[in-house]
């Protein structure tokens, strides 16, 4: 883990609805050193669901995946690390459990965002995923994913972080935002930076990271060891290197965005999103965006791209 940040910092974040393997290729292919599967239901993996182990596995091309697990039960951890483990081999590059996402649905069944008021719960998880994993290959990492704390003016993050890494954690990333704030306001590095000085494992550092040169100042700022970017990967992956494309390298990156999503089998529907992302800021956008919402096939959205560049 720290040979891997070392070399390369910028991680593309996991990102429900968003990171799928298209995703995930595209972020690679920008200069992303490791990216993440969606939010995988352990739940989910319990009971044999094919849906949920689409998420998981990742497509032929990709050299490796992260895999987030949430949920709230620690056996049923322990029996997801020991299946993906089992299924992924070599591939898996680390496990992390999410201890972040402040989506009601998610919360509202102890898991995500929920777990920063029973430290004693997650230590288990993270322990269970080790003894999960042990069983089929050791030394596969262990992380986390925290938020500032649970609610406003409640902070917990370096605290519950030495929790974490008491109980065997590799590397905690941490968004500095409360979960009652969702996404609003901004996020306090200076949390961060105390997760930083509190912890000996690495930190990486998450919140209102939109460019290259942001994922640099939030290393200055914070001394964190990594930088994970979410939305500023949208219609983005340049923001890896810093390198600025020209509107042709945009349009030409969304079709080969979409074949991606064509030939790794995912819904075109998520195309439509994409090309409000890339066509972000070009002359004639809404225009473009709109014609986008009329497309279905991939053949829809390639004729589009065609289009534009005519």
């Amino acid at each position: 883990m720290h040979e891997r940040l070392a070399g390369n910092p910028l991680i593309m974040a996991p990102m429900a609805g968003v990171s799928d393997a298209a995703y995930r290729i595209m972020a690679r292919s920008g200069g992303a050193a490791l990216a993440y599967s969606e939010m995988v239901s352990v739940a989910g993996l319990h009971y044999g669901s094919d849906k949920t182990w689409d998420l998981v596995v990742p497509h032929a091309v990709e050299p490796d995946i992260a895999v987030q697990l949430f949920g709230s039960e620690p056996q049923q951890f322990e029996e997801a690390a020991t299946a993906v483990a089992r299924r992924l081999g070599d591939r898996l590059v680390l496990l992390d459990v999410n201890m972040a996402c402040p989506v009601p649905k998610v919360t509202k069944g102890g898991a995500g965002s929920a777990l920063l008021d029973d430290a004693q719960r997650s230590a288990e998880i993270v322990r269970a995923c080790h003894a999960g994993l042990d069983t089929v290959r050791s030394g596969v990492p262990v992380t986390v994913k925290i938020r500032r704390g649970r609610r406003m003016d409640e902070e917990v993050a370096p605290e519950f972080a030495m929790a974490m890494e008491a109980a065997g954690t590799a590397a905690i990333a941490v968004h500095g935002r409360f979960a009652n704030q969702m996404y609003r306001g901004e996020a306090d590095w200076g949390c961060v930076e105390r997760v930083v000085q509190a912890v000996k494992i690495p930190v990486v550092g998450s919140g209102d990271v939109y460019t290259y040169d942001d994922a640099q100042r939030m290393q200055d700022v914070t001394g964190c060891a990594a930088v994970m970017i979410a939305r500023g990967t949208y219609g983005n992956p340049w923001v890896f290197s810093g390198r600025v494309p020209t509107s042709t390298e945009r349009i030409e990156a969304f079709s080969t965005h979409v074949r991606l999503l064509d030939a790794t089998g995912a819904h075109m529907a998520r195309a439509r999103s994409l090309a409000g992302w890339y066509f972000k800021g070009m002359p004639g956008a809404a225009m473009w965006r709109r014609r986008a919402m009329e497309c279905v096939t991939a053949g829809d959205f390639l004729r589009l791209s065609q289009q534009i560049q005519a």
